[in-house]
């Protein structure tokens, strides 16, 4: 081998070890003037306390904002900081989508433009890339500033994936988070367009036996007004959490419901025939045979989708 091609080997054996450990953080911003440029300032200025082998690059996907956030964006743009643009609002998950596939960087890390996220929490979530596919900034520091009227909710989703997912989550959709590009793009085809991308993805990893690391960080109150909404989305996060569960693990959901049906027959059975002499034997029997059903369609489902994956 020439002088020249062993040059021009280490060379492309360099960038590619560079592209491996870079990182691409992207940021969906929807009518955030209010918290855009702060945000930037301050991670930019975290970005500059990283070591100088790990290249970086920020992502601004303006998700069809009517606000002034592109006009704060304007300063910043450059090498270093890329702004996309969504003609309309086509929701958090899609802008996350655009980004990622934007990407330069095989890490993804994703934040938010509200200023709720410490950026101070970046580095220590880059020491675990390289042992984990996915790691996480749990909202569990001593200083989390999340409503109270949205704590109940989120406790009872929480457990609820924790049981499904067969992993105790202790922060369920946290936007800060780090992830391997080509992990999450695997993914594409189920991640959802709208908040629950983060649910969905955190399920996914889990239900797929991803190393997934959890690190605690604070949360600030957002600066602007909130997208979100409280009835509606939480009904939306039960729905997403038992589709994706059934999505790689259908029997932790049609189990207990077959079980429930089956409890339900002999509650029935016995209850009627203490409390009055005889037995409900229509309802008994009803209820009984929908517990078979269901444990029916659930091994049928098991099958198919170990079926499916062994062919993948």
């Amino acid at each position: 081998m020439s002088q020249v091609q062993a040059s021009t080997q280490t060379t492309a054996e360099t960038a590619a070890s560079l592209c491996d450990d870079g990182v691409s953080i992207v940021i969906p911003a929807y009518n955030e003037e209010m918290g855009i440029a702060g945000v930037l300032k301050e991670l930019l200025a975290t970005l500059e306390t990283l070591p100088s082998d790990i290249p970086t690059e920020v992502i601004i996907v303006n998700d069809g904002s009517q606000d002034k956030t592109f006009e704060q964006l304007a300063p910043f743009q450059g090498e270093k900081v890329r702004v996309f643009q969504h003609t309309r609002n086509r929701g958090y998950g899609a802008s996350l989508k655009t980004g990622i596939n934007q990407a330069r960087y095989d890490w993804i890390l994703i934040t938010d433009a509200d200023g709720t996220y410490p950026n101070c929490h970046i580095p220590e979530l880059l020491e675990h890339r390289g042992t984990h596919d996915m790691v996480v900034g749990a909202r569990i520091g001593e200083n989390t500033n999340i409503p109270l009227i949205r704590r109940p909710p989120k406790w009872v989703l929480r457990k609820l994936a924790s049981y499904l997912s067969q992993f105790n989550i202790p922060d369920l959709n946290s936007g800060l988070r780090l992830m391997r590009k080509d992990v999450v793009k695997r993914f594409f085809g189920i991640l959802p367009h709208g908040f629950s991308f983060t649910t969905t993805i955190t399920l996914a990893m889990l239900s797929t036996n991803h190393d997934v690391k959890y690190i605690p960080i604070d949360y600030h109150k957002r600066k602007g007004s909130s997208k979100i909404r409280p009835i509606a989305d939480t009904l939306n996060f039960v729905k997403l959490i038992v589709r994706t569960s059934m999505y790689f693990d259908p029997l932790r959901v049609f189990l207990p419901v077959a079980m429930l049906f089956f409890l339900s027959s002999l509650g029935v059975g016995f209850g009627s025939w203490f409390a009055t002499g005889r037995v409900m034997d229509v309802t008994t029997v009803v209820l009984f045979v929908t517990g078979v059903q269901m444990l029916v369609l659930g091994m049928f489902a098991d099958m198919l989708n170990h079926r499916i994956s062994s062919q993948q």
